[in-house]
């Protein structure tokens, strides 16, 4: 039983220590991801989440229907799980300079923050999410980068107590 118990701390140790994206990585592309521009209209997103150990445990598409008013990015959001269960998330997304952001939803604890440069832009997060079996509470550490004009690839790392849990791959589709 001590021998489990060490087994798995040191897995969560190592897992804590694998390399996360930095807003100071070297971009790869001259491309400028603009949240304002690429989620203005439909949007259609495939994503799984899976947990530390590498295996998936969730798939949903999102249909998104986001609308820029000049301020204010309005993202709504259709989730449709592999086993058949629905959810909305509704952001709403105010952008505070040049290349940051600061948005709500509800479950988001506080405000989310971001930051946009080049292909690139980070948000992060504090949420209650609806799970099968009740509601967890994590942050999340979210990562996009423009793709192509059409295509951004996310990957956002989820804590809990501070402890790595998984991961959430999504890839976006602009269709409108």
């Amino acid at each position: 039983m001590i021998r489990m118990f060490c087994v798995l701390g040191c897995v969560f140790v190592l897992a804590g220590c694998v390399g996360k994206p930095s807003l100071d990585d070297e971009t790869l592309s001259a491309r400028e991801l603009n949240l304002e521009e690429f989620f203005d209209g439909r949007v259609m997103a495939f994503g799984q989440f899976q947990d530390v150990f590498g295996t998936v445990r969730r798939r949903f598409d999102i249909e998104i229907e986001g609308t820029w008013d000049g301020e204010t990015l309005r993202l709504v959001e259709d989730f449709v799980y592999e086993d058949g269960s629905i959810e909305q998330r509704i952001w709403t997304l105010q952008k505070t300079g040049p290349e940051t952001w600061r948005g709500t939803a509800p479950g988001v604890i506080g405000e989310a923050t971001g930051e946009e440069r080049g292909d690139t832009f980070n948000w992060q997060y504090e949420i209650d999410l609806t799970v099968p079996d009740g509601t967890l509470r994590v942050t999340f550490d979210d990562w996009m980068w423009l793709l192509s004009e059409d295509r951004v690839l996310n990957r956002a790392y989820m804590k809990r107590f501070g402890v790595d849990i998984g991961e959430v791959i999504i890839t976006f589709e602009k269709l409108s």
